[in-house]
């Protein structure tokens, strides 16, 4: 990897300071926003049986051991207090869906027909976040997006759910030999369209309300899995593409994930961050 600069915060880090500190929901990480993803059209329909009323007790018991199962493939652990929270954000996305984050679209590069990377702007807006360093980067972002989902699921100032938005944003600072990440990482979710002039407050600490800045990156779609191996293949595979450049950040990466119905094609991308001009 490329030598490392100082890096620029693009969540400051006054405003997520009371987010750094964290605390352990279990000994194992729990599960991410990515195995949404295992709850296809055909697994819903056995685990929700009318989408427009909650779900009774046996219902929410089923999706919750689905939920076990597959967590299990991760060697992740998802705590018995995630149950509601589970049952209203299926029923819910079954609903109404999720919304996309808002962005401007400045480029496109293709080689034979296919897209090897896009350069957007996202607008400047308010998103929940939070900062976990556990073990596996896989954990940290487990765990940050668990809390997540209690918040957006009425654990919040507002009381009531506050809807998806994808892409969920993680943001990856490297260690000063540019060999591995810092185990810190920091998870955002942003405040659908409704929320953004007036945020809900979570009763969360970890979790903290920061106004970020417009932003420019280079984004590049990869699907399955992301931990830290298959990620920074990503970031090697970008930076060939780009070759040198000095109007991109190469200590700090974002990866976005999407809530997808195919298995085990998973929807990512990374991100590199445009320095400002």
């Amino acid at each position: 990897m490329r030598s490392r600069s100082s890096p620029q915060l693009h969540f400051s880090s006054s405003s997520c300071s009371a987010a750094r500190s964290h605390r352990t929901l279990g000994s194992m990480a729990l599960i991410s926003i990515e195995d949404l993803a295992e709850l296809d059209d055909e697994q819903l329909d056995d685990d929700v049986t009318d989408s427009s009323e909650p779900m009774d007790d046996e219902e929410q018991e089923r999706l919750y051991a689905h939920w076990q199962a597959v967590g299990r493939t991760h060697h992740v652990a998802v705590p018995r207090e995630m149950t509601g929270p589970i049952a209203e954000m299926t029923r819910r996305n079954q609903e109404v869906g999720q919304e996309r984050v808002p962005f401007a679209a400045i480029s496109r590069h293709e080689k034979l027909g296919e897209v090897m990377y896009e350069e957007r702007v996202y607008p400047a807006g308010k998103w929940a976040c939070i900062t976990v360093g556990d073990d596996l980067y896989e954990q940290s972002i487990s765990k940050g997006f668990m809390k997540l989902m209690r918040f957006i699921c009425k654990e919040n100032s507002a009381g009531r759910y506050l809807g998806m938005t994808v892409p969920i944003v993680n943001e990856i600072t490297m260690t000063e030999n540019g060999t591995g990440f810092v185990k810190e990482v920091l998870t955002a979710y942003y405040l659908p369209a409704e929320f953004q002039a007036n945020p809900p407050q979570s009763g969360d600490p970890d979790i903290t309300i920061v106004h970020r800045d417009a932003i420019r990156v280079i984004t590049r779609v990869f699907f399955g899995t992301t931990t830290e191996e298959t990620v920074s293949r990503q970031i090697s595979l970008l930076w060939e593409l780009l070759g040198n450049s000095d109007n991109v950040h190469n200590d700090t990466y974002m990866v976005a994930v999407y809530e997808n119905p195919g298995v085990p094609s998973r929807r990512n991308e990374i991100w590199f961050i445009r320095r400002d001009t």
